[in-house]
């Protein structure tokens, strides 16, 4: 029998909800545990044990992510009021993404995995987008107010020395609704850096876009910071590796962004991140093809699918029918993660395996075996529509046989 790869730190590992925790348990069972001595520290982020811990288990996961430096979360559900009946939860938890980001306050990068015989929906895209996306405030920490009726809302600011500042939001005349949101300079900074550390490293351009000309003072500032660090840290850099920063209005980036040939890094704020990673990753052909990666300011990763917990097959997967749920962003996060866990403790057989893992997953697709949402895709002449499990099992074959020879689709 071979001798399994060993490792001699734990990975943070975080499972999840609905049919990517299906997804996740067979994935481990058939790629990775017979191949690796795999060693995690478990944190079970399901829904009905966020419910009974109060949510601290979501605390504690991101804790032990800055402790032992790599993660990988498996997709989970930010509960709506909806599922707070359905689970019986004893009130709506906040996204456990949005928990672990701010704890680590860092940069998520999201990059479409691109294969053969799937053409994006964008016809110029030849080349990947990376969608840079900062991961604390803005919405995913706000503070929010239904109104009752007419009354005055009045936005105040109490300084250390008990002075105010005050705005009006609004008069109401009527019931409505009412939002709360903040950044924080160091925060934005920290994000400012990382998006042009990332562009150097991959030596491509870095498109930063937000709406300042109506946001003049909380979107300005992340432009203004934007600018102020470029010019004194990176521009010199920049120049010398002839790629170039340049800021645009949001809306004026999606037209660029469209009109393009790929082969850039977006950098956005955390919503228009949320958005745009989806709408970049949608039009390269599907949400399970986008990888993401958190990185904190000191270095410490959290790997995970950018796509949801894909309710529909879990529904379809209790009823007893089988299900082609895509498990390709599930599968990079894992690879993801034992990557950069060989890298920083210095195990080259273990980073290697993770290379040899994408590439086998890779030539399954583009020898023409795929989950149904890929088969829709496909320009492949003689391609073969399979479940997750035949899908995973298929890719082991290959995996076994990495080496060999490999790509039929042209």
């Amino acid at each position: 029998m071979t001798t399994k790869i060993r490792m001699t730190t734990p990975l943070v590992e975080m499972d999840g909800d609905e049919m990517t925790r299906i997804i996740w348990k067979m994935l481990k069972q058939t790629l990775i545990e017979p191949y690796v001595d795999l060693r995690t520290e478990y944190y079970d982020l399901g829904l009905e044990h966020r419910n009974e811990t109060n949510d601290e288990v979501t605390v504690a996961a991101a804790h032990a992510t800055r402790r032992l430096g790599v993660a990988v979360k498996c997709a989970t559900v930010t509960p709506n009021a909806q599922r707070v009946e359905e689970y019986k939860l004893k009130e709506m938890w906040k996204s456990p993404n949005g928990t672990i980001r701010a704890i680590l306050d860092g940069t998520v990068f999201r990059v479409p995995i691109l294969v053969d015989c799937i053409e994006p929906f964008v016809r110029t895209w030849k080349k990947p987008i990376t969608l840079a996306r900062h991961a604390y405030g803005d919405i995913y920490r706000d503070v929010e107010m239904y109104i009752p009726g007419k009354g005055r809302a009045e936005l105040v600011f109490t300084d250390g020395k008990g002075g105010e500042t005050r705005l009006v939001v609004h008069d109401f005349e009527g019931s409505g609704v009412l939002l709360g949101m903040h950044n924080l300079d160091e925060s934005i900074a920290n994000f400012a850096r990382a998006c042009f550390r990332f562009a150097l490293d991959m030596r491509q351009d870095l498109w930063f876009s937000t709406k300042d000309t109506i946001s003049k003072k909380y979107d300005h500032r992340f432009k203004d910071i934007f600018a102020e660090i470029f010019e004194s840290e990176y521009r010199e850099k920049f120049e010398a590796s002839r790629i170039e920063y340049f800021y645009t209005l949001i809306d004026d980036a999606v037209a660029r962004a469209v009109r393009s040939e790929g082969g850039f890094i977006w950098a956005c704020k955390n919503y228009d991140g949320d958005v745009m990673s989806d709408m970049v990753a949608s039009a390269f052909g599907s949400l399970a093809m986008m990888s993401s990666v958190l990185v904190s300011p000191d270095g410490k990763y959290e790997y995970e699918a950018a796509h949801g917990t894909v309710t529909r097959h879990y529904y379809e997967h209790l009823k007893g029918n089988p299900t082609s749920t895509n498990p390709m962003a599930t599968l990079f996060a894992w690879t993801g993660a034992l990557r950069k866990r060989g890298e920083l403790d210095g195990l080259a057989d273990l980073a290697a395996f993770a290379d040899r893992l994408e590439r086998s997953s890779l030539r399954t697709i583009e020898e023409g075996v795929m989950t149904r949402d890929l088969g829709i895709l496909s320009t492949h002449p003689s391609k073969k529509i399979v479940g997750s499990e035949e899908f995973l099992r298929e890719i082991r074959l290959r995996l076994e046989k990495s080496g060999e020879a490999g790509r039929s689709c042209r």
